[in-house]
Formats: structure tokens, sequence, C-alpha cells
């Protein structure tokens, strides 16, 4: 076999000697999952505005970075018979907070762009990996029960580093910027902060991450068997039936969303005179990466209560409307320029608000689908085929809106949220799914 089995005494328990309060670690585990995914995807976008690039560039380069979540099914399995994932939690930490101080050393250099770039590649694909080990020794280290109590506090943790990264470094970056820092010593200054932070965090979990017996120290060995069973999983799931409505659907029902994220930080940064809002880095943290968050958070929580009493069938025309619509307000906001700031404040809580909503249905959907055997390996791809779906439109989105201007933009976006819609009629869904009549 490629993978040695795991010894008999593998269960879903952690060793009493070796047992933690799970509040010491399930929290700062998951805040540590979601810093660096919020610092490559949203944060970069900021950062690499701030230094001049255009429009075209940042969503190129930056697109780039979601590869690695793309691919993270497929080199999954040696991640999980490889070590421990405890081993990976805390190897990939440090390793990252060394890698985003990285970025900030290289920012000051005539080749920042090209350095800055190759640390957020490796900070994305150790993320991908994080993830990997960090949900896995989440199932590893806490009993049955204890899991489902702290699903909810791993979530917010993880919307906590949303608010943190996207927010309060944002925000930071511009106080210093308004007291005579330039873009580069500003985020030169965080982003060194920010990794020695950060690979503290991973030497807190080294000494506090709890060592379950479930998680024992493995090598890979040789034979064919373990590849085999590995192909036959990737192709069992194409092999699913309405597979290819899935995909259509998967690749399309954010093809909007996935340009508008991209640029809707350069668009409320970017100067009045070419069609951007002006707003400074004190206002973009404050409203995009604070309020934006906490209502994508409500709109999440929302969308699983709706989903609960009347099922997702039921729900999921409406969640997806909820989700496409709000797209209007940047419209209204380009055509327009509004000046009053919590006018704009208020328009982007509710557009996120709407996109938590309906991401809800969307993730319900993937999670229904995948139902069945070898659901954990489905899922992980099918979550690789949702990013690609993010990165291959985010990646063109900049060279569009250069094409258009910002108001033009933000009309082809809404536009791009059609096919999607066009898709739900064909998906088979049964009606109890999600509801509490769902037992």
């Amino acid at each position: 076999m490629l993978f040695k089995k795991r010894s008999k005494t593998t269960q879903n328990i952690s060793s009493p000697s070796t047992a933690k309060n799970p509040w010491t670690w399930v929290p700062s585990l998951y805040f540590a999952q979601g810093m660096p995914y919020i610092l490559v995807i949203v944060v970069s976008t900021v950062i690499y505005k701030n230094l001049g690039l255009s429009n075209s560039q940042i969503t190129l380069y930056t697109g780039w970075f979601y590869l690695p979540w793309v691919i993270k099914p497929f080199w999954s399995p040696i991640i999980d018979h490889l070590k421990t994932k405890r081993y990976w939690v805390v190897s990939t930490q440090i390793l990252m907070g060394v890698l985003m101080a990285s970025i900030g050393l290289t920012l000051p250099v005539d080749a920042f762009i090209k350095w800055s770039i190759i640390f957020f590649w490796l900070i994305a694909f150790s993320s991908a990996t994080h993830d990997i080990a960090a949900d896995g020794f989440y199932m590893l280290g806490l009993k049955d029960h204890e899991q489902s109590f702290f699903v909810g506090i791993r979530n917010t943790a993880w919307r906590i580093a949303a608010i943190a990264g996207q927010g309060g470094l944002v925000y930071i970056t511009g106080l210093l910027m308004n007291n005579d820092y330039t873009a580069k010593d500003a985020w030169t200054i965080v982003l060194i902060a920010t990794g020695i932070i950060y690979s503290t965090i991973g030497i807190y979990h080294k000494y506090i991450l709890p060592k379950p017996v479930s998680d024992p120290e493995q090598k890979l060995s040789n034979g064919k068997e373990a590849i085999s069973k590995y192909f036959e999983t990737i192709i069992s799931f194409f092999k699913k039936k309405n597979i290819v409505i899935f995909l259509f659907f998967v690749l399309f029902y954010r093809l909007g969303e996935a340009q508008l994220t991209k640029l809707a930080a350069p668009f409320l940064l970017d100067e009045r005179s070419v069609g951007g809002l002006g707003l400074s880095n004190e206002q973009v943290g404050w409203a995009y990466g604070t309020l934006g968050v906490i209502g994508l958070v409500l709109g999440g929580i929302s969308g699983g209560f709706v989903v609960a009493k009347k099922g997702l069938r039921f729900w999921i025309w409406p969640m997806a409307l909820a989700m496409k619509l709000p797209d209007l307000v940047y419209i209204f906001m380009a055509h327009f320029q509004p000046d009053n700031f919590f006018l704009i404040q208020s328009f982007i809580a509710i557009e996120q608000f709407g996109y938590g909503f309906g991401f809800t249905a969307f993730m319900l959907y993937l999670i229904y689908f995948v139902q069945g055997l070898n659901k954990t390996s489905h899922y992980a791809l099918a979550t690789g085929i949702m990013a690609l779906g993010m990165m291959i439109p985010g990646m063109l989105s900049g060279w569009i809106q250069e094409i258009f201007n910002y108001e033009k933009f933000f009309i082809w976006v809404l536009l791009c949220t059609i096919p999607g819609l066009l898709l739900i009629p064909f998906l088979r869904i049964d009606k109890n799914y999600g509801s509490n009549k769902d037992r």
C-alpha cells in the first residue's frame, strides 16, 4: 500500500494525558486559518492598489493566488498520511508567519512585485495545506459532541480573522499613511508585525495543541492499491448523477461576484476622477473590512436559519436573488459617486449581507450533492472546482474593467449573475433537505 494503515487505537478521541481545553486552541486555530486566506485573497488587492499597480495587473496577479485552493484536493491524501495533523498545523503556521514578514521586507526593493508574488503564492500554498490539516485535526482532537458545540465558535473565529485582516490591517496602514508614512513603509511595518504575531501563534500551538492518540505519525510506503483507490475516488466524483449540471452551476453561480470581489476595494480606493470613490485605507478598512464582514456573517446566519425552517429547495430562488440583486448598489455608487460615507458603508453592508445570505444556499447545495460514499473527498473536489470558478473570472476582471469604466463594469457584473440563475431550475434537490423535517 502507498499509505500505512492507522493503528488500531485510532479513534475520534483525545488521549486523556494530552487532552487540552478546546477553548484554549479551537478559536486560535481557526483565527490562524482565516488570516492568511484573507491576506492573500483580499488584502493583497489593497496592497497592490496602494503601490500603484493597475487593476488589470492586480486581478491577474492575485487571481493566480487561488490556484492552491483549486488543486488542494489532489494533494490532501499526502497531508492525511504523512507525519501528523498537529505537525502540519504548527509547521505551516510558523512558515506562513515568516513569509508574511518576508513580503514586508521585500516591498522596499525594486523587484518588490516579483518577490511579493512569490511569497504570496507560497503563503497560499501553505494556507491550503493548513486548511487540510486544521480541519482534520479538529475532528481528531475533539469528541463528537465537542465538534458539534464548537462549529459555531470556529466559524466566528474565522470571521474575526477576516475583520482583523481586511478591516484592521487596512485601517492601520491608513493611519500610518495619514502620518506621513509612504504606502510602502506603512505596509512594510504592518506586514512584518503581522508575520511576527502570526509565527507566535504557531509557537503557541506547538505547546498548547493536544496530542490525540488518533493522530499518530505516519510514513509513506510503496504500493499500487492506495494509488488505485485515490484515482477511483476522483473518477467516482465525475460519475455522479447530474454531474454536468453541478459543474456548470458551481462554475457560474458566482461568476459575477468573483469579479466584483476582486475590484470592490480598488473601486473604493480609486480617485473620483477615474470613476472611484476616493476613500482612504481607514474608510475602506472600516466599511468593507469591518461592517461588510459583519453583514456577511449576519447574512450567512440568516440563510441557515430560514433554510432550517422550509428547506433549501424552497429558499434557493429567494437566496440566489438576494445574492445577485444587491450588486445594483455598486452600479449606483459608480454612477453617482456619493460622498456621504454613511450611505456608502450602508450600501456595502447591504451587498455583503445579501452575499452571505445567498452563499449559504450555494454551500448547502455542495454538501447535498456530495452525499454518499467518499463524501469528504468529493466535497474537497467540489470546493476546488468552486475556487476555479472564482479564480479565472477574477483574473480577467481588471482587464474587463479597464476596457469599460467602473459603471459599465458593474453592469457587466450584474449580467454575469444571470447564467447561474438560469441553471437553478435544473437542480435536483429533495424538498425537505436542510429543513427540520430532514431527519
